[in-house]
């Protein structure tokens, strides 16, 4: 059975993704600073195959990683607020600690890297991943520097994954489809800003999937680049409003104000459908998931414990 690396493995992603490596008998490492806490681990602690490491991305050294068939690199500053918030962090975290990290690793081991579809900019067209990526932000400029850096070397693997929904063990509620059914529930209101725009979705369960098809697949998965996600989940803001509205009573405001996030594309995934890769949990079966969630969660703010940002 392969060995493990997942850096951010404390993550919303990480944690499900260890989860998932474990039941099936790998042997796991958790490479994480824990700067939201250690709670989301503790329930890995008690299984033998499961190693956590206290260690932060930007100090990691060639001892942590050389041990590894696969090096799942999670670990980096995400989303347009928490990069804007502390540029330096951002481009230090994403960029020059994925640097060196890929700089410690032996040809042989397989990175697979955690990237991202914002990138892809706001020209409203469909991209694939032959399209020349325009970000417009700091979040989407240090994702693909890293990715580049991650791609510059032989056996890597780049997942460029759709806008995340649904729960886990680290909860994140800044992700849109998440945020929407929570301020729908909670505010009876949701103000949208660029309404019209599009954005790509997928279930966090869909990109774990993603993540074990390179586990069993390497040889074709390697040196190549996929968009993960579904070409019957692109929609505007309004329409996802829309399709929210059908299972929680709450008002659309529509403010034809911009968005500082500038995201509106159309994403193509059939390279990674000829895998056999296929999305299986739709929109509203994840609006059902987080509606039964914050009939009794509550974000905690990251001012008071940093748990979702």
């Amino acid at each position: 059975m392969y060995k493990v690396l997942i850096t951010g493995g404390a993550g919303y992603k990480g944690t499900k993704l260890a989860e998932s490596f474990l039941k099936q008998g790998y042997t796991v490492t958790i490479l994480d600073n824990f700067m939201y806490g250690f709670n989301p681990v503790l329930g890995f602690v008690a299984n033998p195959n499961c190693n956590i490491l206290n260690r932060d991305i930007r100090s990691i050294r060639e001892a942590d990683l050389k041990d590894y068939d696969f090096i799942y690199h999670l670990a980096g500053i995400s989303g347009y607020p928490a990069c804007e918030a502390n540029p330096h962090l951002a481009e230090v975290t994403n960029v020059t600690a994925t640097k060196r990290m890929v700089s410690l690793l032996s040809k042989q081991q397989i990175l697979v890297y955690a990237s991202t579809t914002s990138f892809y900019g706001s020209s409203g067209k469909i991209r694939n991943e032959d399209s020349i990526p325009e970000p417009t932000c700091l979040y989407s400029i240090t994702k693909y520097e890293a990715e580049k850096i991650c791609m510059g070397r032989e056996n890597s693997v780049s997942l460029r994954f759709a806008t995340l929904f649904g729960t886990s063990r680290r909860m994140r509620c800044d992700l849109i489809v998440n945020d929407f059914v929570f301020k729908a529930m909670n505010e009876g209101s949701l103000v949208l800003f660029d309404s019209n725009s599009t954005r790509t979705f997928l279930h966090l369960n869909d990109a774990i999937a993603a993540y074990n098809l390179v586990l069993m697949i390497p040889e074709k998965m390697k040196n190549n680049i996929y968009n993960v996600g579904s070409n019957d989940m692109n929609f505007t803001k309004l329409e996802l409003a829309q399709k929210i509205q059908k299972h929680i009573n709450f008002k659309i405001i529509d403010s034809n104000l911009p968005d500082l996030d500038v995201r509106n594309f159309i994403i193509n995934y059939d390279k990674i459908n000829k895998l056999g890769f296929k999305a299986k949990t739709g929109i509203d079966e994840g609006i059902e998931e987080l509606i039964k969630l914050y009939t009794f969660y509550e974000p905690v703010s990251v001012y008071q414990n940093a748990e979702c940002i």
